[in-house]
């Protein structure tokens, strides 16, 4: 029996409604570009607004996460010098809102997961091999985008982003948002450093390389407040080099800069990265210990103390300098969240002053303890 050929009326309906529902998906896969890459756009605005290597990370580890639905975000940055990993430590942000960025020497060193190729790499999450990119991540993921930040034609790090959908990351998907988000993040990143490199020459004392009396006092308000806020106390040290000028008149005033110097790095090795030490002026300097009351800054105190003068300064094969060192120590005991930080500021670093004083008048290389400041 012969085949009846198809309608040709029929057959242009059918073709018809292929091309309204090919049309209807492309306009919907347009309207979907169109509405990523507004919000890449409003991300990428944020981020070149950002003023520090902190609020640049919180911005894109945690804002691009809710944006975008990433359930996992983190950074890798090559710091062979340790000058980034120095400017997070001057940070006055909690250490853990760092969790989330991870220096390496080199970035051919393993589980960094870049090496020599620069195109993004996605696809499904490997334990072995993605794990150290994700080290605070509990939730279990299913896909991993690798994006090469590269800054004139230099590897300086990778955004590493992950979810929980196998399927969201895949070899075979586009990747131009990608790239330009990873673009825009690298020339981010090289600003934001060079503006925390700019910040921290201007609070950093440039004989000893620890703060300057500018950035204590900034830390002060800052601590305070804190302090108040958290119910936790908050410490001040006060040092002073006993005897400094005889130092300076014995051997020279070279030779009392390598002193200055020795002493400080002895007290830097002594005390908490989240700590602050400064140089208050000449031969003083101050201490800020978060989250320590009297007994234990007491403590502190008495071993940096001892260290000190067990530890002469040898600033060359010729001379060995014996120090020691006097120390007062102020403890702020917050009561009233809502009191004047600024009064409690300057009432702390007055009664570490103060204890100071009456170790010099003691009899220095001695501590002492302050009246305890309440709010």
């Amino acid at each position: 029996m012969p085949r009846t050929a198809p309608h040709p009326q029929s057959s242009l309906s059918v073709e018809n409604r292929y091309l309204r529902q090919r049309l209807k998906t492309l306009v919907q896969e347009a309207r979907k570009n169109e509405n990523t890459l507004r919000r890449f756009q409003s991300l990428e605005l944020r981020l070149l607004g950002c003023h520090s290597l902190y609020e640049l990370l919180e911005m894109l580890l945690h804002h691009g996460c809710e944006t975008f639905g990433w359930d996992s975000a983190s950074l890798v940055l090559e710091d062979p010098d340790y000058e980034i990993g120095r400017l997070v430590d001057q940070s006055p942000a909690p250490a853990d809102q760092y969790d989330h960025l991870r220096l390496v020497d080199s970035l051919d060193a393993p589980g960094t997961d870049f090496g020599t190729e620069l195109p993004p790499r996605l696809g499904v999450f490997d334990p072995h091999r993605h794990r150290r990119l994700f080290p605070e991540q509990d939730l279990p993921l299913g896909s991993v985008a690798s994006l090469p930040l590269v800054r004139g034609g230099r590897l300086i790090g990778g955004l590493n982003l992950g979810s929980i959908d196998a399927k969201r990351f895949q070899p075979d998907a586009a990747t131009d948002f990608m790239e330009h988000l990873a673009a825009v993040m690298a020339v981010c990143i090289e600003t934001s450093i060079a503006q925390e490199r700019l910040k921290y020459a201007g609070l950093t004392d440039a004989l000893t390389g620890v703060n300057n009396r500018r950035f204590f006092d900034q830390r002060l308000v800052e601590e305070t407040a804190r302090s108040l806020r958290s119910r936790q106390r908050l410490s001040c040290i006060f040092i002073d080099i006993d005897h400094f000028k005889q130092v300076n008149d014995s051997y020279g005033h070279p030779i009392g800069d390598k002193v200055l110097q020795g002493v400080a790095q002895r007290i830097r090795e002594q005390i908490r990265s989240a700590d602050v030490v400064a140089r208050f002026g000449g031969e003083e300097f101050a201490l800020l210990l978060v989250q320590t009351g009297q007994e234990l800054a007491t403590d502190v105190a008495q071993r940096i103390r001892e260290v000190v003068a067990a530890r002469p300064i040898q600033p060359d094969a010729n001379h060995v300098v014996p120090v020691t060192i006097s120390l007062g120590v102020g403890t702020l005991h917050p009561e009233q969240h809502d009191a004047d930080v600024h009064v409690l500021g300057t009432r702390l670093v007055e009664a570490a002053d103060q204890a100071l004083y009456r170790a010099k008048q003691d009899g220095r290389n001695r501590v002492r303890m302050g009246e305890p400041v309440r709010s």
